[in-house]
């Protein structure tokens, strides 16, 4: 038997020291009460993950249920601004409280505990990741679905999400540029280490829809959003257009106002 390096994981003898795999995952605040939870995730940044969070949410809240959303990406939190919501959260002796929207929608996010909802947030990694653990232990939930914006990318901040959260599945955002391969296959592989299923691909700014005859014009092309989908047997749930009535309904925190239904599809396969 060679030297015991005590790291089970690379091991293939089998001793009275050998302990199974841990598991990361965390309980929510016993106060709370949490039905399904879905993170909404990229490869990259700035393809509109915190906009289909939102809308998801306001179309989950809408078919009566209680629904809340973990903004997760703590460096650039925008779910409070989009939903209008700028008051600081509170708590009890028994944790957070989520800060409800005028519809109901309880939020969780950073901008929410800052003095200042402009202050950057200059920590590192560990720092950001305990944080996005804290805001699914601590805070006193009562929702049939939890919806998490996640951070870009594959990093410290998302592996706390995938390993502490117990996530029910997730949704891909992608644009409909050349690298979308890429930045899909990223997200797959990661879902796929981590075992959380796929529910499936949003392609978020598909098209402009022209104002005078109704034709869509793929300002970035035509969209290999679903050769990409196909490629990993995943289905390409819904395309956002570019939309300036959305654009300006979240910088006026207004995005309960939105009647559009592109993302009904998505929220079916949810809910």
């Amino acid at each position: 038997m060679s030297e015991c390096t005590h790291d089970c994981s690379t091991c293939g003898e089998s001793c009275g020291e050998r302990t199974e795999p841990q598991s990361f995952l965390k309980e929510h605040n016993p106060a709370a009460r949490v039905g399904r939870v879905y993170g909404v995730v990229s490869g990259k940044g700035g393809v509109g993950k915190s906009m289909v969070t939102s809308q998801l949410a306001v179309l989950a809240r809408r078919a009566g249920h209680k629904v809340g959303v973990l903004d997760a990406d703590v460096t650039g939190p925008s779910i409070p601004r989009a939903f209008g919501v700028h008051q600081r959260a509170m708590a009890d002796e028994r944790g957070m409280l989520p800060v409800e929207t005028s519809t109901g929608i309880q939020l969780m996010s950073v901008n929410l505990l800052l003095d200042d909802e402009t202050d950057p947030v200059i920590w590192r990694g560990p720092v950001i990741g305990g944080v996005v653990t804290q805001f699914w232990t601590d805070v006193i939930w009562d929702v049939d679905y939890l919806f998490v914006d996640m951070p870009p990318g594959t990093g410290d901040v998302a592996l706390s999400v995938f390993q502490s959260i117990p996530l029910d599945g997730i949704v891909i955002v992608a644009s409909p540029q050349e690298l979308v391969g890429m930045v899909v296959e990223k997200a797959v592989k990661m879902a796929e280490m981590m075992a959380v299923p796929i529910v499936g691909v949003v392609e978020n700014m598909s098209y402009l829809l022209c104002p005078d005859c109704g034709r869509e014009i793929p300002l970035f092309g035509q969209g290999r959003t679903q050769a990409a989908a196909d490629a990993h047997g995943l289905k390409l749930l819904a395309r956002m257009p570019i939309d300036p009535a959305l654009a300006q309904l979240t910088d006026q925190g207004r995005i309960e106002d939105l009647q559009a239904q592109w993302l009904a599809p998505v929220a079916e396969a949810i809910l």
